[in-house]
């Protein structure tokens, strides 16, 4: 683990711990402030995302932007990060050896933030971070606490980009995830 951000992203720089490394243009280390109360963890890097070295630059991305405007969420009060650094190819779904290779990175991330609440964007979110018996059709909407942070599980934004019939989910769940921040005195 490192100490400090510095150290972390020189680390993950020419990381070479699984085979997603051979065709990305980028690592997508995450963005946002780094003393953020909320954490936003998605799935991995597209196209968009690898081109610039940014998560949710994309379409995906661009839903996300207008929720938080919406709701009143300044993206640059928040921390946004994937579960791995580099796009998987066709934006399948990452293995669990590549969300494994990644996953010390993004823990060591949520060190360093320091999140009161993590918001997980779809089931790849959930899975690895909560484990592999969460699911996101039974849970998404429904916090959970653990080490004494708050987990707001919802869908991704690129599930309601195919299936617009979850945006009102969604955008009920980052309401309560709004209303949670407010209930802290937390920064939006």
């Amino acid at each position: 683990m490192f100490d400090n951000w510095e150290e972390l992203e020189t680390s993950i720089k020419d990381c070479i711990k699984c085979k997603l490394c051979r065709n990305r243009t980028n690592i997508v280390f995450g963005t946002g402030t780094k003393e953020a109360n909320i954490m936003f963890i998605g799935e991995g890097p597209g196209a968009d995302e690898d081109s610039q070295g940014v998560p949710f630059v994309g379409k995906a991305g661009q839903l996300m932007n207008k929720a938080f405007q919406g709701l009143e969420i300044n993206r640059d009060n928040v921390y946004i990060a994937n579960i791995v650094k580099c796009r998987p190819p066709q934006n399948r779904v990452p293995e669990k050896d590549e969300a494994n290779a990644c996953l010390n990175y993004l823990r060591n991330q949520v060190i360093l933030v320091k999140p009161k609440i993590i918001v997980l964007l779809g089931s790849t979110a959930l899975r690895n971070i909560l484990g592999d018996e969460h699911s996101i059709t039974k849970e998404r909407g429904i916090w959970t606490e653990k080490k004494g942070i708050r987990y707001m599980p919802t869908w991704h934004p690129a599930a309601i980009l195919r299936d617009e019939s979850k945006k009102i989910e969604f955008w009920k769940d980052l309401k309560l995830v709004k209303e949670e921040a407010e209930k802290q005195g937390l920064k939006l």
